[in-house]
């Protein structure tokens, strides 16, 4: 498995819960430190873990990276598309958008997503398909206050998963997104520097259920939708939000 974005957060956690249960995991992403930290935290359980430097935005790094991953695990069977920026200036109305924030915002979100596939799906065809999961969003489905152009990218990522579901399912590849709702994740902290856990708060009260969601909460969808319990599941976008989408 190749998960990008494997350092932190719901990438990490997904990590973790894939090599418990008995996946060689591909952890790629440009921040080496945490991704080694993930490597040690699924070696020190006895799992197996490879560090890739990957830049979601450069081709030839996302080319790179996955022969290394099919090199040292002999194929690649299940991408978890993850990798994904958010900040305060993603959150501009559109009258106060710049392009270089726009260029970073669907660079990493949407054109990083389409070309790891990409290059995944050349790698699954040589042997016999496999499982992707696009990380998509809650507010990609519906209208969010203060979302931005980062709920454009999020949107744009759960179109492409349904047209890549309908092109590659008779090549015997399932390709689902995950749509999390407001999770507690170091991207999510960084919208607030020094003061996480009065967003926090809000995002609680505006939750159905109670509370935030957790990186492991994401995780087991993910788990589901590249697992063959979910053998006939293709071209959906799971929403894991606590029943925020619902009220």
């Amino acid at each position: 498995a190749l998960i990008t974005g494997g350092a932190s957060g719901i990438g990490r956690a997904t990590a973790l819960l894939f090599a418990k249960e008995g996946a060689r995991v591909a952890i790629a992403d440009r921040d080496e430190p945490r991704s080694l930290e993930t490597q040690r935290l699924i070696e020190n359980t006895r799992g197996h873990a490879l560090v890739v430097s990957m830049d979601v935005t450069n081709e030839a790094s996302i080319e790179r990276g996955i022969a290394q991953a099919v090199e040292r695990f002999g194929r690649l069977d299940i991408l978890f598309n993850n990798a994904g920026v958010l900040g305060r200036q993603s959150m501009l109305k559109l009258h106060d958008l710049t392009m270089a924030e726009y260029d970073r915002m669907m660079d990493v979100n949407f054109r990083g997503v389409v070309f790891v596939a990409k290059h995944a799906i050349r790698a699954m065809l040589k042997t016999d398909g496999g499982a992707i999961v696009n990380t998509s969003s809650m507010s990609g489905l519906i209208g969010m206050p203060g979302q931005g152009i980062y709920a454009a990218s999020k949107g744009a990522v759960a179109a492409l998963t349904r047209q890549m579901a309908i092109d590659y399912a008779p090549l015997k590849i399932r390709v689902n997104a995950v749509a999390p709702g407001y999770t507690q994740t170091p991207m999510l902290e960084a919208i607030r520097p020094g003061d996480a856990q009065s967003l926090y708060r809000v995002m609680e009260q505006k939750t159905p259920i109670g509370r935030m969601g957790r990186p492991e909460d994401i995780a087991q969808a993910v788990l589901y939708l590249v697992s063959d319990a979910s053998s006939f599941v293709t071209g959906t976008v799971l929403v894991v939000d606590g029943g925020y989408t619902a009220a």
